[in-house]
């Protein structure tokens, strides 16, 4: 291995300052080492030894120092050549950090190494370690060796000894340029030193010296040097005392560079740091700070002087387990930057954006005060959470309150939406048709209170008093807030069950506020919250009114699409009359309004007798689904019986009359129709049979079961026009011979088509339905179909008509 003149020296120190025969830096290969030599002895040492044969080998393998007092009694390296040969006798080696290599001293006779022997090898490894890592860098490409070069040149070291006792100061050359003496001029003591300080820094110099002395420790300093130009240059200087036997400091050994271009880079980052907007501190290994520009000054609330050299956790004590230690641990460990908002509690009381980026040296911290931003946000993400807990909760209770399950169960839908988002524990009421208020739903956030919370719910209203909040509420329309519920409510409720109740609950805050739309209270709601949370905030009372009126909104509605579908229901069955019952048939007849009030209003059947006693049977469905609808089928259902009573006219005529007067009288509407005619003529009764004619203007096929139980769908290849579209259209008759006990059934889509089932399949079931149940009579038989089809209720009215002929005599089976 080549020697740099800058490891020679270091060689030639270790040589100087430990005495041995020989100093050497060893460099450990896969097979054999390199050295670099000093010492009186050094001529005679190889320069290259074979791996197995090398004491540096052992201290590099060990990683920690080899001190070896009696080389040929040692185990760990008596059998080694140059032990064997009497060479090494004794032997000091220090391995060199993040190198394959060891900086040692040894010579032929054993020797007592004292641990400040081992601390000055310490420190000059280091400086050999500096110096190998320096030069690994100039040898990283040969394009730019020339810059690494320069840097090496400008980062050069200078060695120093100082004999306290004698005080005679050993510069080498480089230190001797960089002080600005000439060696021939050169006094050689300490006040040669501190003749060239700057007068400024004399006292810090000598300070650090003489605590060196006293302690033994380590030091690492930086000075300005006043050449005797004028030129101001800084210095780095790190060094060590050296103790004698006795423990007495004798000597202080070290190296020293010029940071003269370092300290003006960190002045330049230091202006550069102080303009910036962003505030701005760094950290030393030992969460020390180093540096606190102004505006972390201004953020932190502290000066530089209260916080350079200050410990971080003892300055910031509440720092301590939060993000930012977390964040800053995590930093420094992994080596990768942290971005994190955290919040620092008073005196601060400040929420923080942070960067931090670990450095060598420790962590380099950007950060800014973003409390306001913030708040800001919070506040956003707050109102959208009571937005869609507003959405959400009120989408729940009308969905409830539209697919008929009714106020009450709407209602408990609307107390569990409310618990534990905005309180432990509440009460739904609801008027009644005289005004007066019931308690219907309550939850409670605690399953174990639940059975309490509705025992109260059942006995309260009777108990409050005239100035209860709720009481309060309704009159004023307005939420009322409660801050002390005992003080306002539980005081005076009477001694029992009901104080008990609420005695066990233990609200502490509440708000009371009335479920009011379109002037009309419709219900009311109180939300309690227990003492160990927060009484509600102006966001959380807002969100509660919002809730009160969406879901009051709600409930009015459905009210009103109540009455409506009533009105409609009632206007419905005023028009749908009781059937005839003819000599040799029974007659049912069944009506079922659609589960949505909006539904009401289409479907129509009639069963009645013309001119000549014969029985007509019709079943019809409006389009359109409201009151209007059921106005224009009482039209046509009356406009049906008047063209078929005339002149005791067929079906086909019927339905093409009544297309006539839909299109002469303008009604403007279309339906789906079809008529029937039961005929007993010639010799027919004679046979008991009946003949039955039909016509079917669009609307879902009739269906005879006969008595011997088979079905028909007395379906057609394709369907006549609907009512209402062409009064010309073509229409077709139909007929078929019934026994006795034959029974015929008409009915309208909304039993055999849905959502949840196409026509088709709807039509089948029916069919099977009939086969399977045609033996029930007749009014319980279409009880049954309509359970059976329609168990949850349908999507739109329903209407049938059947007819049954007497079983008067036994006939053969059917054609």
């Amino acid at each position: 291995m080549a020697a740099g003149p800058v490891l020679q020296r270091l060689a030639d120190l270790a040589a100087r300052l430990l005495g041995p025969d020989v100093a050497q830096l060893s460099l450990i290969g896969e097979m054999q080492t390199a050295a670099v030599l000093s010492g009186p002895a050094a001529a005679r040492q190889a320069l290259e030894l074979p791996l197995a044969e090398s004491l540096c080998a052992v201290t590099v393998e060990t990683g920690e120092p080899l001190v070896v007092r009696d080389a040929a009694n040692d185990p760990r390296v008596a059998d080694r050549a140059l032990v064997t040969s009497g060479e090494i006798g004794a032997y000091l080696g220090v391995p060199l950090q993040g190198w394959h290599a060891a900086l040692c001293v040894f010579g032929a006779a054993p020797r007592d190494w004292t641990d400040q022997d081992v601390a000055v090898l310490h420190l000059l490894a280091e400086c050999v370690a500096t110096e190998l890592r320096l030069a690994a860098v100039g040898a990283e490409s040969e394009a730019n060796r020339w810059r690494w070069g320069l840097a090496i040149d400008a980062a050069e070291l200078g060695s120093f000894d100082w004999d306290a006792v004698a005080d005679q100061l050993i510069w080498d050359d480089r230190l001797l340029d960089l002080y600005g003496w000439d060696r021939a001029a050169f006094p050689g003591t300490l006040s040669a030193l501190i003749e060239r300080l700057h007068p400024e820094d004399a006292d810090g110099v000598t300070a650090t010296i003489r605590t060196a002395l006293v302690t033994g420790e380590g030091f690492d300093q930086q000075h300005r040097v006043q050449l005797p130009s004028g030129e101001l240059r800084w210095v780095r200087a790190r060094g060590r005392a050296v103790l004698d036997g006795t423990g007495t400091a004798v000597r202080v050994v070290g190296v020293a560079h010029d940071a003269t271009a370092q300290r003006r880079v960190e002045a330049q980052v230091a202006e550069v740091l102080e303009s910036m907007p962003a505030a701005f501190f760094s950290l030393d290994r030992d969460w020390t700070f180093r540096y606190v520009n102004g505006g972390a000054e201004e953020l932190l609330g502290a000066t530089r002087a209260q916080l350079l050299g200050g410990d971080l956790w003892e300055l910031f004590p509440d720092a301590v387990g939060s993000g930012f230690e977390t964040n800053y641990r995590q930093a420094m460990t992994s080596g990768e930057p942290a971005a994190f908002d955290a919040y620092y509690p008073p005196p601060l009381d400040a929420w923080y954006e942070v960067r931090a980026w670990p450095t060598l040296e420790g962590l380099s911290v950007y950060f800014s005060e973003v409390t306001e931003r913030y708040r800001t946000d919070q506040a956003a993400r707050r109102r959208a959470e009571g937005l869609a807990l507003v959405t959400r909760v009120s989408d729940t209770v009308a969905a409830a309150l539209v697919d008929g399950r009714g106020a009450a169960e709407a209602m408990r839908e609307l107390a569990l939406g409310v618990v534990p988002a905005l309180g432990d524990w509440v009460i739904v009421s609801l008027t009644d048709e005289g005004g007066r208020l019931q308690d219907v739903a309550t939850w409670h956030r605690d399953p174990g209170l639940r059975p309490v919370a509705e025992r109260y719910a059942e006995l309260r209203l009777a108990a409050l008093t005239s100035t209860a909040p709720l009481v309060a509420a309704l009159a004023s329309g307005k939420v009322i807030e409660v801050p002390d519920v005992t003080e306002a409510v539980g005081r005076t409720l009477p001694p029992g069950p009901v104080r008990e109740a609420f005695e066990t609950l233990a609200p502490a805050t509440a708000v009371a506020l009335g479920l009011t739309a379109h002037g009309r209270t419709v219900g009311a709601m109180s939300v309690y919250r227990s003492a160990d949370r927060d009484p509600m905030d102006p966001e959380d009372v807002e969100v509660v009114h919002q809730l009160a009126g969406r879901v009051a909104l709600a409930l009015d509605s459905a009210a009103l699409q109540e009455q409506h579908r009533r009105m409609a229901e009632d206007l419905q069955r005023s028009l749908l009359t009781d059937p005839p019952q003819p000599d040799h048939a029974d007659i049912a007849v069944r009506y079922s309004p659609a589960v949505q009030a909006a539904q009401v209003g289409g479907d129509w059947y009639d069963a009645f007798l013309q001119s000549d006693g014969t029985t007509v049977l019709a079943i019809g469905d409006v389009v359109g689904h409201d009151t209007k609808a059921a106005a224009a089928m009482g039209q046509l259902r009356g406009l049906l019986r008047g063209i078929a009573w005339r002149n005791a006219a067929g079906p086909v005529q019927v339905l093409r009359d009544l297309d006539g007067a839909i299109e002469g009288l303008q009604l403007h509407t279309l339906a789906t129709a079809a008529v029937a005619r039961l005929e007993r003529t010639g010799g027919e009764p004679g046979r008991g049979e009946t003949r039955l004619r039909w016509s079917n203007a669009g609307h879902p096929p009739l269906m005879v079961r006969h008595a011997d139980g088979g079905v028909v769908v007395l379906d057609t290849q394709r369907a006549d026009l609907m009512l209402g579209v062409a009064a010309d259209a073509p229409r077709r008759e139909h007929e078929v011979l019934l026994q006795p006990g034959a029974t015929v059934v008409l009915y309208t889509d909304g039993l055999v088509e849905g959502r949840d089932l196409p026509l088709d399949d709807g039509v089948a079931r029916l069919a099977g339905l009939l086969a399977e149940l045609g033996d029930l009579p007749l009014g319980e038989l279409l009880d049954q179909i309509v359970d059976r089809l329609r168990p949850q209720g349908s999507e739109d009215d329903v209407a049938l008509v059947a007819v049954r002929l007497h079983p008067d005599e036994v006939l053969p089976p059917a054609r």
